[in-house]
């Protein structure tokens, strides 16, 4: 079964409405993904030991368990303790909590690869240590993390699959719908593929620019 003028705009408008839920899911995560990364994987470095701890808990307990499992407990679980949160919550809160596990440890190679010169350099010019981070140590740390953080991206683009489990009308559950309705499997799929692929080049190319900007400055 090949594809057609026809069956495109027929299929199209559906998967692209599911695509905006996608790309509005990713955007969220990421955007809480992002400070969960930071303050964890400083928080694995962080000379107090009970910072340490609970970054520690946090990472390995999101990282050493499935993000399906992670996205059911939330929705079915948490309603069982009297928290009864939105679909569409539930899934940007665990897939940033899961993407921000594994972002804290880009974060922290990245910290730990900085040369140890640089925050002695940092103490001699009486640098406090919130100083000697942000003004020495993150600024050449940055670049390591960027091409981690792309492949990271775009795995969560790909996590977002899994929201169409808890009845979230994304690209996923819109290409099942379709299916069900007009049984059009290698079109739905394949559309969904090269929309997918679509995204996820675009993450590349961006995060790709914005090494080559990072590397200038």
């Amino acid at each position: 079964m090949s594809l057609v003028p026809e069956h495109l705009a027929e299929l199209l408008p559906p998967l692209l409405q599911g695509l905006g839920v996608t790309l509005r899911i990713m955007a969220g995560a990421a955007a809480l993904a992002v400070p969960l990364a930071v303050a964890a994987g400083i928080g694995r470095l962080s000379p107090i030991a009970p910072l340490r701890w609970i970054a520690a808990v946090y990472v390995e307990v999101f990282r050493g368990t499935s993000a399906l499992v992670q996205l059911f407990w939330f929705y079915f679980v948490l309603p069982l303790f009297g928290m009864q949160l939105p679909a569409m919550l539930v899934g940007i809160v665990v897939l940033a909590l899961n993407a921000g596990a594994y972002g804290a440890e880009v974060v922290r190679g990245a910290i730990r690869a900085v040369p140890p010169g640089q925050r002695e350099a940092g103490i001699a010019l009486n640098l406090t240590r919130g100083q000697i981070m942000r003004r020495v140590v993150l600024p050449q740390a940055i670049p390591a993390m960027l091409p981690p953080a792309g492949n990271l991206l775009i795995e969560l683009l790909k996590n977002t699959a899994l929201v169409s489990l808890i009845t979230i009308t994304d690209l996923t559950f819109r290409g099942q719908l379709l299916r069900s309705e007009t049984l059009r499997t290698t079109e739905i799929f394949t559309l969904i593929l090269f929309l997918y692929f679509l995204v996820a080049l675009l993450i590349t190319a961006c995060v790709r620019l914005l090494e080559r900007r990072v590397r200038v400055r």
